[in-house]
């Protein structure tokens, strides 16, 4: 019986992400207190998010959620805490955003935290908070047309591995001589155990009771899992071992690790340790 071993809500795009022992599932990801996956992103002054690719030290934002406030740390610098509540709409600043060039309608933090970040990220930027009449879709042509939102997502609201794929990399990365990788340098949401090496690629839904996760497009790679999450240094790229066996046509040759998922049947609370079923489509 696979059962799910982790759950990773990244409140902020690119920043540290907190691990949970319960959350709720809904159709736009994962939510505790309110608060959702990737609600948050870091701007420049032209809008376009920013992330741990040109950024790396963009792990080092560890959020905490602190009472009705988002705790934020970084090394060397005082925290920063930021209200979870939604300004008045009399008070509201908003501004337009671009990530992978859908352009959204978003709240534009105040000048103290954008100040905070810019000196975080080392470089002037500003934090953004997806905005609730906002819309943002998943790509119709990888859902089969049904309608998936999620907000500052690279393009899904789920992002689901396996301890096996994982087990698999590292296998190899330690035959050629290399250190074994923890799960964080993917930043997945869910990660699940007790089924086979990528055997999530060809799940045709992964059930929680009456709600399921629907993997609909393989996850192509970037350099993001080079970068230690625990220094936010960049170091030796797992890209060239995943080359060898994980480049997909179905994505253009892009390698892939994990599965971008959409969420069928509402929402429903998740815990740690719980049974999962997982249906293949083969």
């Amino acid at each position: 019986m696979a059962t799910l071993t982790e759950l990773n809500l990244y409140p902020i795009k690119s920043c540290a992400g907190i691990a949970l022992r319960e959350a709720v599932l809904t159709t736009a990801g994962l939510m505790v207190d309110q608060i959702y996956d990737r609600e948050w992103m870091v701007v420049d002054a032209d809008g376009h998010f920013l992330s741990q690719r040109q950024f790396p030290r963009m792990a080092l934002i560890v959020p905490r959620i602190k009472g009705d406030t988002l705790e934020l740390r970084a090394p060397g610098m005082l925290p920063l805490e930021i209200p979870l509540g939604l300004p008045h709409p009399d008070e509201e600043t908003t501004c337009e955003v671009e990530i992978w060039g859908d352009k959204v309608r978003a709240y534009d933090c105040d000048e103290m935290t954008a100040t905070w970040f810019s000196n975080a990220v080392g470089t002037p930027c500003r934090l953004a908070r997806f905005h609730p009449d906002a819309k943002r879709e998943a790509s119709a042509t990888w859902t089969g047309g049904a309608e998936a939102p999620t907000l500052f997502a690279d393009g899904f609201p789920v992002l689901v591995a396996s301890t096996a794929s994982l087990a698999d990399l590292n296998e190899k990365l330690q035959a050629a001589g290399r250190d074994a990788l923890p799960m964080n340098r993917f930043r997945p949401n869910l990660v699940i155990d007790g089924i086979g090496a990528f055997e999530e690629d060809y799940a045709a839904a992964i059930r929680f009771g009456a709600v399921a996760l629907k993997p609909v497009k393989p996850c192509s790679r970037c350099t993001i899992p080079a970068v230690d999450q625990r220094t936010g240094e960049p170091g030796p790229d797992p890209l060239d071992i995943l080359r060898t066996y994980r480049a997909d046509p179905k994505v253009d040759g892009g390698i892939t690790f994990g599965m971008n998922a959409i969420v069928i049947g509402g929402q429903q609370v998740l815990r740690v340790g719980q049974e999962v079923d997982v249906d293949l489509a083969f």
